[in-house]
């Protein structure tokens, strides 16, 4: 479904002044003109303007006799919104916009980004994976957008809690984008704004929401279907059978890129989609080398690279909320201990106590080596 700007009969006007961004914002906010619809009438008009004009006309002949498109003030407020949050405003066929997404029928009509914007002519991965990861999923996700960067890559995730910001603090030093599900401004969920500001000042923030949107259940299969596209693979770390996660492969999948799964314990349901993904014929993940060699790119060298800063260790929790936060971090694969602590940000003496009721009630199993498990 190839629709590329650069090669519609009508001819193409890029976006060059504040009179076209106006036009392509009130095209992209009319009602009812979503991306498939937005590049159509680019293609039949040439200009967002002009398909503006067309659009009460098209509307008419479709039995609508009173269609208004989005009117300017509207289309100026959020322009001003987006200015005032800093950021810069991406639009098809103009600078900074990803040209690979013009492949897409529904590829993004406009992008709000904040940060570094040359981020997007780096080749590109997204790192998935849950929300609730596991201790060795996160290092999982950390060890892969550290290796990824080192080869080049910028890495591509949706800014949720657990994998996806595993895998953007592991990738700050390299370059990391994060696409968000709401607007440019909002922050969601509130336990990573320091996170998103980092990523603006470090890496790259993108919506192509109107700054000050709130996130909804319906904004987050739009923002999958950007981080897929925008990258060259999707790496999933862990996803249940039912998951964004998966979501975002199979849409990788529909867009004709590499899909790629961290195996993981039958009994972990954590783990079930990325077993699903590789039961149904996506490439076994082990680390970067594997990436590397399903898209024919030399593999890294064996040379360790200077360490990434390590980030400041996590607030101790409530001893109330330590037992479900302990729990959240094992699964059926054995853990070592020492990795649970670094985890959680508390002593040995502190997560011993914890074990012993935990091993009572048959929460907890340890196994010889220092490892635990779920029971």
């Amino acid at each position: 479904m190839e629709t590329s700007l650069f090669s519609y009969p009508t001819p193409f006007t890029p976006p060059t002044t504040e009179e076209d961004e106006l036009s392509f914002l009130r095209l992209a906010r009319s009602r009812r003109v979503g991306a498939t619809t937005f590049h159509r009438l680019l293609k039949d008009h040439g200009s967002a303007q002009a398909a503006l004009d067309a659009l009460p006309e098209i509307a008419r002949a479709a039995g609508s006799s009173d269609y208004i498109p989005c009117p300017i003030a509207l289309a100026q407020t959020e322009l001003a919104a987006g200015r005032r949050a800093g950021a810069r405003l991406l639009l098809p066929g103009g600078p900074g916009y990803p040209a690979d997404l013009l492949a897409f029928a529904d590829a993004p009509p406009l992008l709000w980004a904040l940060g570094k914007v040359d981020l997007l002519t780096r080749p590109r991965v997204a790192v998935v994976g849950a929300r609730n990861a596991s201790s060795l999923g996160l290092r999982m996700a950390q060890k892969l957008a550290e290796e990824m960067g080192r080869a080049g890559f910028a890495v591509v995730s949706g800014l949720a809690r657990g994998i996806d910001a595993a895998a953007h603090r592991a990738a700050l030093p390299t370059g990391t984008i994060a696409v968000m599900a709401g607007g440019i401004d909002v922050i969601y969920p509130t336990e990573n704004t320091e996170l998103a500001r980092r990523i603006a000042a470090e890496g790259l923030r993108l919506s192509e929401l109107p700054p000050g949107t709130e996130p909804q259940a319906r904004h987050f299969p739009q923002r999958n279907r950007i981080i897929a596209a925008l990258s060259r693979a999707t790496l999933v770390v862990e996803a249940a059978a039912r998951s964004g996660s998966l979501l975002t492969a199979r849409m990788a999948l529909d867009y004709g890129r590499e899909v790629m799964a961290v195996p993981g314990h039958p009994m972990d349901a954590r783990a079930s989609g990325c077993n699903m993904l590789i039961r149904d014929g996506a490439t076994l993940l082990r680390g970067a080398e594997d990436v590397l060699e399903a898209m024919g790119i030399a593999p890294l060298p064996r040379a360790e690279p200077a360490p990434a800063p390590i980030p400041a260790p996590p607030p101790k929790p409530a001893l109330a909320g330590l037992r479900a936060k302990l729990l959240s971090l094992l699964g059926p694969a054995p853990t070592p201990e020492d990795t649970v602590i670094r985890d959680l940000g508390i002593d040995a003496a502190t997560l011993s106590r914890e074990l012993v009721g935990l091993e009572i009630e048959g929460e907890v199993t340890r196994h010889p080596g220092g490892l635990l498990s779920r029971g």
